[in-house]
């Protein structure tokens, strides 16, 4: 059993919660931007200090208690990602009770499951359906509902003005100890558990890391959030950027190019499919302007001295100045389509490819990639600025131990460990041991370095009929890094060799077709059994598969005749494949892949 830890670098005081920064910061830095509003859809922004946004708190949470919101109650917040969230987030903390979040894309039945689940007394909807959708239910417990496009705010702020509350005691009231939020995972599997999550957990995890990552999370940095708040990545670095008194834009995320040169963040957090778009965005752009051959060049060379980067005297004299001609002629271009000033990025949500993250460090934007799950805060591991090796998720935080157990699975432990699911011990006892170890569930490694590298997903081993084991998760990351490729999914469960169910992207796929003189409108249905696009999804089977032994190769795929998408549940609002949903689905599409082999036998 290999273990690495390391010790932490902050403690936090008992008495402390995740309204302490914003106090501070109103007391000792008033005029700190805390956030960039935007009234018109990102058209224009203005400034909000701590002071205003404290003020802001309050006024919303002495509205929540003047409604009888009690600390230690449960709010439901169920919105797109936008000021407002993170307003009513901290007001639902200031009055001393706990955010129960819910995805914006949520089905009355997942809502109503959340809320009867977390015994919710009150909820704050972001748009009028969906306020319909909460008191349509019926059966939970629910007495309130406010509309954050209805005028929310100004009601709360009405219903508290003449209210005898006092914030400053229910604030205090709460410290590490106390629940802070129930963040239902997404569930790729059956019903989502309720995570709970204390002020200590989400405290230890932030406080750890900001002083690791100093050029990015600073007094004076900008930082875009369009990745759903519902999910605790986002929401950690909510909080970072209260920690670091980091400016913080929300954004819609299909807004981003009309956004990013208005904000001109100098960090970015996504999850790996959208640096991937970015990077297929640049080269098809270069390609339509004829220019494919010098972006292909251009590419090798960021790679090459992301490379050097981390070798005995960093990169040679030539190849800084093969760096310094391709910088003018292509990656300032690139930098400038995230805003000019991006620096660095925080990855998160599933693995980043080796070859994409020397890419983005060699243009200039150096990519944090990271680990970690709902129920640990959510960071366990990041890769750090004095600390990065590009292709693993970093080496553990401080405060946090890893281990590999003897059946591969990675374990965790540190302050960020939830204390375990709401109203669901048996759960808890499944993933928590005495000692206080989380099993992730993940396959992984860790070298001499304390380096983690995930192999896969100790559930999604796939165990072929000839007894072979084998991962699917690295399989995937690299097809997925394709740009036609939205979403491998690798198959093989009893069955007499590996196969592949490959969905198209449908933003990527009208250039491609275009580019061939075809119909940019064809449907992905059309195109199933289309001879050049199956030759170039079958060069990067290729490639893939030379990366694996003879018995882990990808021997047939077939296209799925649609995009997988959230609306039709094949995708968890975090942006992971239902394999369970798919492979049902698509049943007919996998026999497929073995019917053909059991044809050319007879053949």
């Amino acid at each position: 059993m290999r273990e690495f830890a390391v010790p932490p670098v902050v403690t936090v005081p008992d008495e402390d919660n995740t309204l302490t920064a914003l106090w501070d910061a109103a007391e000792n830095h008033p005029s700190s931007i805390l956030y960039m509003r935007s009234h018109d859809d990102g058209a224009t922004w203005h400034d909000v200090t701590a002071v205003q946004f404290r003020e802001q708190v309050v006024a919303a949470a002495k509205g929540l208690a003047a409604a009888g919101v009690q600390p230690g109650d449960r709010v439901a917040l169920m919105s797109a990602t936008r000021y407002e969230w993170t307003l009513l987030d901290y007001a639902i903390w200031a009055a001393g009770a706990v955010t129960v979040t819910i995805y914006e894309t949520s089905s009355a039945d997942q809502a109503r499951w959340i809320l009867e689940d977390s015994g919710a007394i009150a909820a704050i909807a972001e748009t009028a359906e969906m306020t319909e959708m909460i008191e349509g239910l019926g059966s939970t417990e629910v007495k309130h509902v406010w509309t954050i496009d209805g005028g929310a705010l100004d009601a709360l702020e009405t219903l508290g003005a003449d209210a005898d509350v006092d914030i400053e005691a229910r604030r205090t009231s709460r410290g590490t100890a106390d629940l802070a939020t129930i963040v239902y995972t997404s569930g790729t599997t059956g019903r989502p558990k309720g995570c709970m999550l204390t002020h200590g957990n989400l405290l230890n995890d932030i406080r750890n890391i900001v002083p690791e990552v100093p050029g990015v999370l600073y007094d004076g940095a900008r930082m875009l959030l369009f990745l759903s708040l519902a999910h605790v990545l986002a929401r950690i670095l909510q909080i970072a950027g209260m920690e670091s008194r980091t400016t913080i834009a929300h954004a819609d995320r299909t807004r981003l190019t009309a956004v990013m040169p208005v904000v001109k963040p100098t960090t970015l957090l996504a999850i790996p499919r959208v640096f991937e778009k970015v990077y297929a965005g640049a080269y098809q752009k270069a390609v339509d302007g004829g220019k494919g051959h010098l972006f292909e060049k251009a590419t090798v060379v960021a790679k090459e001295y992301s490379r050097a980067l981390d070798k005995p005297g960093g990169p040679g004299l030539g190849l800084k100045l093969r760096h310094k001609l391709w910088d003018v002629l292509v990656y300032k271009k690139i930098r400038a389509a995230v805003g000019g000033e991006c620096t660095s990025a925080v990855s998160g949500g599933a693995a980043l490819g080796p070859e994409l993250g020397h890419f983005f460090r060699g243009i200039g934007i150096v990519i944090f990639e990271g680990y970690g799950l709902t129920e640990t805060s959510p960071v366990l591991s990041l890769n750090m600025e004095t600390a990065i090796k590009v292709g693993s998720i970093g080496r553990p935080i401080p405060g946090t131990a890893l281990r590999v157990a003897d059946d591969g699975e990675l374990e965790a432990k540190g302050p960020q460990i939830f204390p375990g699911y709401w109203n669901n011990d048996a759960a808890t006892a499944e993933v928590l041991d005495a000692d206080g170890w989380f099993k992730t569930g993940d396959i992984a490694e860790i070298d001499d370095d304390g380096y983690v590298t995930i192999t896969g997903r100790k559930k999604d081993i796939i165990v072929t009929a000839g007894g072979k084991n084998v991962a699917p998760a690295p399989l995937e990351k690299i097809l997925d890094s394709h740009p036609l490729i939205a979403y491998a999914l690798v198959v093989g469960e009893g069955r007499p060799y590996i196969g592949c169910l490959i969905s198209v992207d449908g933003d990527m796929l009208p250039d491609w077709l275009s580019r061939r003189d075809k119909d940019p409108a064809t449907p992905i249905a059309d195109l199933v059994d289309d001879p050049e696009l199956l030759a170039e999804l079958q060069a990067k089977v290729d490639e893939a598969n030379q990366t694996v032994s003879k018995a882990e190769q990808i021997k047939r795929f077939r296209v799925i005749p649609v995009e997988l998408s959230e609306d039709a549940g094949e995708i968890t609002p975090s942006v992971k494949v239902k394999r369970h949903v798919v492979m049902e689905k698509y049943s007919s599409e996998v026999n497929a892949l073995y019917d053909a082999a059991r044809d050319d036998a007879k053949s």
